[in-house]
């Protein structure tokens, strides 16, 4: 019988956790809005980064107890103390009367978040079956389009109109349906279809505290131009990292440590970038901050369109799809770039990044599938544990020594720090095309494998 997504069987399930991640998403495009606002408010400017980058490194450590947890026990467990850790962290953040309690609620929603991500992996892979992981993941990668499209914006009426705190307390209301109907449709299925025993994680959470720690070290040191302190947050990183992340993924080894850090790659290739254009784009081309805007909009759309072409039974070959995605990218990037030439017109740069998306969107469900697919049942919390950290790791790194890189070089020219971040972000994705090649060899290319 051909069931979609949105047959009897998976409709509340689906439904319930795509709303999920659109709350995911929505939370970090709002909260991003109206903390200007509310470091105003509660006259806490100094601990303003704290309240992005902690979340971060809270994350990690959620990510990799979840999914020891989910190996061992099954999804259900980390992902309603995830829920719950996640909601609770929204309301001592709106709650907060002052920028110490709202971070330490930031942080609690970090954790939160963590826990959820990994578990909603592992629940893909226990609930429903191969053939539907593609389109569960695209469905995934467009709950992030409508909080992309109206976040912003939404979160600006609401921090005027209602005040800040309902950025962080309207979403505690929204998660409740969002779980009823998660709740609904577990009903009576059995997930735990591990038949070996999950891989010993008490070993790996000492590793991701140092993970946290010299992850939050780093968007530390990079937003205020400490270069030693950088160097060895980079270090100990990279130590912890090699202890995180399946043996072989920063050399990229064929199979799983390559789909692995391709994720990582591609992840900071993108937002490496993505972080850029609002600047450069009012900066250097005298659009406003709501045209700069509307370029990253555009950039999501073609995300979604990219996840939804995926998709589809008749997509290209897997290594086919890496490949041309990661060029893509590269392709994106090089054309924002080119912006910093006042002779390139502004059209040049939108449809590069239009391409782009497309290429996150082709790359992104790819590698979710690809990382189930490579992963005994005993493992998939563990790897989709470790997918998920490589984006989060990757990612701080690149922000980080991009915004040293940009930092250092605009008293001298704005260009010249624009063009440092934009040409590490294409080095990123320039690493990644010839990573992709390594990431289906041991798979029948074009056709998806049995989870055994």
């Amino acid at each position: 019988m051909n069931e979609g997504l949105m047959s009897r069987p998976y409709r509340a399930l689906t439904t319930g956790i795509v709303a999920l991640i659109s709350l995911i998403g929505f939370e970090y495009l709002a909260i991003a809005t109206a903390m200007p606002a509310v470091a105003r408010a509660l006259d806490g400017l100094p601990l303003y980064t704290l309240a992005f980058g902690g979340p971060m490194a809270a994350g990690v450590i959620g990510m990799v107890l979840s999914g020891g947890w989910s190996d061992a026990r099954g999804p259900r467990g980390p992902l309603w103390c995830g829920v719950v850790a996640f909601a609770a962290g929204l309301l001592l953040a709106g709650l907060a009367s002052t920028m110490t309690l709202l971070v330490a609620g930031r942080l609690v929603q970090g954790f939160g978040g963590g826990l959820m991500s990994v578990a909603l992996y592992v629940l893909v892979a226990r609930a429903y079956p191969p053939a539907l992981h593609p389109r569960i993941f695209a469905a995934f990668a467009a709950a992030w389009v409508v909080p992309v499209i109206v976040g912003p914006a939404l979160a600006g009426l609401i921090v005027e109109t209602l005040g800040w705190r309902w950025v962080f307390l309207g979403a505690v209301l929204l998660a409740v349906p969002a779980s009823l109907f998660v709740q609904a449709g577990l009903r009576g299925r059995a997930l735990q279809d591990s038949t070996s025993p999950a891989k010993d994680q008490a070993s790996r959470l000492p590793w991701a505290v140092v993970a946290a720690g010299s992850a939050g070290l780093l968007y530390w040191a990079g937003q205020h131009h400490q270069a030693p302190w950088l160097a060895l947050a980079l270090l100990v990183l990279t130590i912890a990292a090699r202890q995180l992340l399946p043996r072989g993924t920063l050399l990229a080894q064929r199979g799983l440590p390559a789909v692995v850090a391709l994720r990582g790659l591609v992840a900071a290739a993108f937002f490496g970038c993505e972080v850029f254009i609002p600047l450069l784009l009012s900066g250097e081309r005298g659009l406003s901050l709501m045209q700069a805007g509307l370029v990253l909009t555009v950039g999501a759309l073609g995300w979604s369109a990219g996840s939804w072409w995926q998709a589809r039974p008749r997509a290209p070959p897997r290594a086919v799809l890496l490949s041309g995605g990661m060029l893509a990218i590269v392709a994106g990037i090089l054309a924002i770039l080119a912006l910093l030439w006042p002779a390139v017109p502004l059209a040049f740069g939108v449809l590069g990044w239009i391409g782009a998306g497309l290429g996150m969107g082709v790359v992104y469900p790819t590698l979710s599938v690809l990382t189930l697919e490579l992963s005994a049942p005993s493992e998939q919390g563990s790897n989709s544990s470790a997918l998920q950290l490589s984006d989060s790791l990757f990612s701080a790194t690149a922000l980080a020594l991009s915004g040293a890189l940009f930092a250092a070089l605009l008293p001298q020219s704005a260009a010249a720090g624009y063009a440092a971040g934009l040409v590490l972000a294409a080095g990123f994705a320039m690493v990644g095309v010839g990573v992709a090649g390594r990431t289906t060899d041991t798979l029948m290319i074009g056709k998806p494998a049995a989870i055994s």
